[in-house]
């Protein structure tokens, strides 16, 4: 039954995707992906117990920076729903300067059939250089438990030989006592672009803390992904 779940999961996103690739022209204010995952990892914790999984997106990007989107993924939490997580999204980016980006998005979280797991999610990020990115979100009913939390992250991208990108982010968040620990999780990895594919393989894992809230979930581990978009 898992498996046939996750099989119409991919289907529709995987349509989708192709919606979404037949409305692509020069300078459109459409971009979309789909992604195989060798696994689901959110702020350093699987979300599909260490199995791999497909992940789609669509946005839309307004000229004055106005957009709005929708995300899917695979979720596996144990026995019974959900299996699939749907984001919606809607934000605005601006340029401060010509080295300084600022970007506020709404993102709400929904897991068809376990509607008790929603929740929405306040986070902005800054970038600098087109390089370095400072990332701060709140929310305070996380997964739906009345909690609130916080997380806090910094990351940057470099160029590597060969056309190859590194990437590494440390992140923080932030609990209240009766939910969890606090903890820090972090990242690193390296991908390349093919034309209309991307290939990344990257590094992943917390802090004692972050094991002790989700044991095994998030240890240390490497992930693979197969990307398309535009």
């Amino acid at each position: 039954m898992k498996h046939a779940v996750r099989c119409l999961a991919a289907a529709a996103v995987l349509s989708l995707a192709s919606f979404a690739a037949s409305a692509q022209e020069a300078e459109s204010p459409y971009s979309w992906n789909v992604t195989a995952v060798s696994d689901y990892v959110f702020r350093g914790v699987s979300q599909t117990d260490e199995d791999p999984t497909l992940q789609a997106g669509f946005t839309y990007t307004s000229p004055v920076g106005l957009y709005a989107g929708v995300w899917g993924s695979g979720v596996d939490f144990g026995p019974g729903d959900p299996s699939t997580e749907v984001d919606f999204l809607i934000g605005y980016g601006f340029d401060v300067s010509d080295n300084v980006n600022f970007d506020v998005l709404f993102n709400r979280y929904t897991y068809p059939g376990a509607s008790e797991l929603n929740y929405n999610e306040l986070i902005t990020s800054t970038t600098f250089a087109e390089q370095y990115k400072l990332t701060v979100a709140y929310t305070n009913d996380l997964s739906g438990s009345d909690t609130k939390s916080w997380y806090y992250a910094i990351g940057g991208e470099w160029a590597l030989p060969q056309d190859f990108t590194l990437a590494a982010n440390v992140g923080r968040t932030s609990l209240e006592t009766d939910f969890g620990k606090d903890y820090t999780d972090f990242n690193i990895g390296v991908s390349r672009q093919f034309g209309l594919f991307n290939l990344g393989l990257g590094f992943h894992g917390t802090d004692g803390a972050g094991r002790d809230n989700n044991g095994y979930l998030a240890d240390n581990r490497v992930v693979f992904t197969v990307g398309v978009g535009k």
